[in-house]
């Protein structure tokens, strides 16, 4: 299981994408990672998928990152979630 909870995640995501001024409660559960949304980019996709594996010792392969897990905070937080619970039992 991830150590953090969605607030958590939040944080996370403000934190490595250096998003300074940005709070947890400023992000909506649901809110789109992309255009309209947040506005992030193809660039910060990237730099959320290398931070996750380096701070939770993750490997997410390229070709199992869909569009759908990148949709909101929740939608990653849940994806990553799976990641580990499938690498955990893979690993049990």
């Amino acid at each position: 299981m991830m150590p953090m909870d969605l607030r958590g995640f939040k944080q996370f995501i403000i934190e490595s994408l250096h998003l300074d001024g940005m709070t947890p409660e400023m992000i909506g559960d649901d809110q789109p990672l992309f255009g309209a949304g947040m506005g992030l980019d193809s660039v910060d996709a990237l730099e959320l998928v290398v931070a996750l594996e380096r701070r939770l010792s993750l490997k997410i392969p390229a070709h199992e990152i869909d569009r759908d897990a990148f949709t909101s905070p929740a939608a990653m937080f849940r994806f990553v979630e799976r990641r580990l619970a499938g690498q955990a039992g893979r690993a049990g």
